[in-house]
């Protein structure tokens, strides 16, 4: 089975409740960019794909940066003088600013106010706050119940440690026929918040799990790593693997309602750039492509000018443009189950054009073949005759050894599936050959 027909007869109502079911599991652990919330959820992934799980110690030189010292919480809280948890990490991971330092002592409200965190314009809401390289504590709870907090002595508990130990990160490797590969990247460092890392995270398993043991072109690699230091530790370790990455893509907030939404990388024409594009247009739905900036998400590393790999990122609503984004809000029931499938599914009919995209050369070039009387008009399941005749056509004009299947369906303006089934049945009609590569 190829990714066309796999795409074609993937159930969106299964594949979403899968995609969320794995969200749902992982939602709980209080994640960071070190730490055993990190390992106890890689170790789930690992229950489901086969994953390498990698440690690189505290202190190790990674370019300009250093592997942090390794962060785990056991407990957090504030207490009112009648022993209440006014705020409580049990209830919700995200009332701990990640990374907050250990902490015991007893202050009053004035003391404690710089270290609280809230949003007043979004009053109902916890924000997430992290304070990975300087350090610092805080909690975080919602406006409304800030406003509430009466002149008392709190006691205050963070029950955490912060001492040398490990960065720990997952790639599994499907290999293909190359060794050239196919880069998939998310981060795995955030705190039940299901748009913004969990979604990406798990469409990644699903489809690193259900293109295992399917013949591929490429060999695809999957990374889950912290964001920022995780791929820069990457990197770091992999420069000579970096070289053979011919694709990449950075998937995050891909599970919302949104359209989507594609960020080129640093090319802004790489093969990933344009065949994004094109699934996106021709998925007759309403998206958005934006040119690359060096601010985001772990595609600014991969695209940084020492390796400019071709590394663009997938979403839907872009990060820090929909209201639920860095909140309590980004929960179970904002990721929509068949808004994960349809992402699933958008990202395979990507990969399935890398896959199939090859450049051809006409062996009769001299006027058209007579299509019809080799059966070449009707032959073509799937699609309509009349769009199956155009890309023949196309296909048999531009196969001149330097347009590509990809370069041929965009200046058609027809679907990649079409203009590549026209391409396999001139072939086996002997009206084509692979170029000379």
């Amino acid at each position: 089975m190829d990714l066309t027909r796999l795409r074609a007869e993937l159930d969106p109502a299964m594949a979403g409740t899968a995609i969320h079911a794995l969200i749902r599991e992982l939602y709980p652990i209080c994640r960071s960019i070190t730490g055993d919330g990190t390992r106890q959820t890689l170790a789930r992934l690992k229950s489901e794909i086969p994953l390498e799980i990698r440690e690189v110690p505290s202190g190790t030189k990674v370019f300009d940066w250093t592997v942090p010292r390794e962060w785990n919480i056991r407990d957090a809280y504030v207490k009112n003088s009648r022993g209440e948890r006014v705020i409580d990490f049990q209830r919700h991971n995200l009332h701990v600013v990640s990374y907050s330092v250990p902490m015991r002592a007893t202050m009053s409200l004035a003391q404690l106010r710089p270290h609280l965190h809230s949003l007043p314009d979004q009053p109902d809401l916890i924000p997430y706050r992290t304070s990975y390289y300087k350090e610092a504590w805080g909690f975080c709870l919602p406006h409304r119940q800030l406003e509430r907090m009466q002149e008392d002595e709190y006691e205050v508990c963070i029950d955490a440690t912060l001492q040398d130990g490990h960065l720990t990160y997952g790639e599994c490797l499907l290999q293909g026929a190359s060794a050239q590969e196919v880069l998939v990247s998310c981060h795995t460092c955030h705190p039940s918040l299901c748009n913004d890392n969990l979604s990406g995270v798990s469409v990644a398993v699903f489809l690193a799990k259900l293109m295992a043991g399917l013949p591929l072109r490429y060999s695809y690699r999957f990374l889950f790593i912290p964001g920022t230091i995780g791929s820069i530790t990457w990197l770091a370790r992999n420069e000579d693997r970096a070289r053979e990455v011919r694709h990449g893509l950075v998937l995050t907030c891909i599970g919302d309602r949104g359209n989507f939404t594609y960020k080129k990388s640093r090319r802004g024409n790489a093969q990933i750039d344009r065949a994004v594009a094109h699934i996106l247009v021709h998925a007759a739905a309403d998206h958005a492509i934006e040119e690359f900036s060096p601010y985001g998400y772990d595609e600014r590393q991969y695209c940084s000018p020492g390796f400019d790999l071709p590394v663009g990122c997938l979403m839907r609503s872009p990060h820090g443009k929909f209201p639920e984004y860095h909140t309590s809000a980004d929960n179970l029931e904002f990721v929509d189950p068949l808004a994960l499938a349809e992402s699933a599914a958008t990202i395979l009919a990507v990969f399935n054009v890398l896959e199939q995209d090859r450049t051809y050369i006409n062996l009769n070039p001299k006027c058209e073949p007579q299509l019809g009387k080799r059966g070449l008009y009707s032959a073509l399941g799937g699609t309509s005759v009349r769009q199956a005749e155009i890309a023949m056509l196309w296909v048999l004009n531009l196969s001149d050894g330097s347009s590509s299947l990809l370069d041929i369906a965009q200046r058609a303006g027809l679907p990649f599936e079409a203009i590549s089934a026209a391409a396999t049945l001139l072939s086996q009609h002997d009206l084509l050959a692979p170029a000379p590569p």
